[in-house]
């Protein structure tokens, strides 16, 4: 517990210095990262992220059949973050603005705060990141997955970035 909470306590500005998840990022976060991140795309190609939806916050939502969401965080995101070692995500129930604060993952670099891309009602969790955290890093579109959620209003979708528009965005962010 105390590791975590140093871990906050450092961390706390990453995504201030490391702006991935922020409109309003003065700096490049490839100027201030390795160059490993040179030259990458979202390489999903895949069925698996064709229909997904993403924020500007790195967030990415999967609309299903019955209008539930579901939730994590794009390939960019958790290679930005490293190893993530802790999830804390909402309980089943919380009511959900869209842009509202629903959890926090925690990596092994940083603290990143979780924000929802919808408006809607959590209607369940990935219980299986509470003893494998690191699914977010090795499935992060298919079993590292966060929260599924009802969708109250469906024009919200609307702005939101395709796969296309969110590629982009990573370009103008790496630039």
């Amino acid at each position: 517990m105390a590791a975590c909470v140093l871990l906050r306590s450092l961390s706390s500005n990453f995504f201030t210095v490391l702006p991935l998840l922020s409109r309003s990022a003065p700096l490049s976060p490839l100027r201030l990262a390795s160059n490993a991140y040179f030259g990458r795309t979202l390489s999903s190609s895949s069925r698996t992220t064709a229909e997904l939806k993403y924020t500007d916050k790195h967030e990415w939502i999967r609309v299903e059949d019955g209008g539930i969401g579901t939730v994590g965080i794009s390939n960019f995101a958790q290679e930005a973050l490293g190893d993530v070692v802790y999830c804390g995500l909402p309980e089943v129930g919380t009511q959900l603005a869209q842009q509202d604060e629903f959890g926090a993952l925690e990596s092994v670099k940083a603290a990143s705060e979780l924000y929802s891309p919808l408006t809607g009602e959590v209607v369940e969790v990935n219980t299986l990141l509470e003893d494998k955290p690191g699914l977010v890093n090795k499935s992060c579109y298919k079993d590292g997955w966060l929260i599924k959620m009802t969708i109250a209003n469906p024009a919200e979708l609307d702005t939101l970035m395709d796969e296309a528009a969110y590629e982009r965005y990573i370009h103008a962010i790496e630039d």
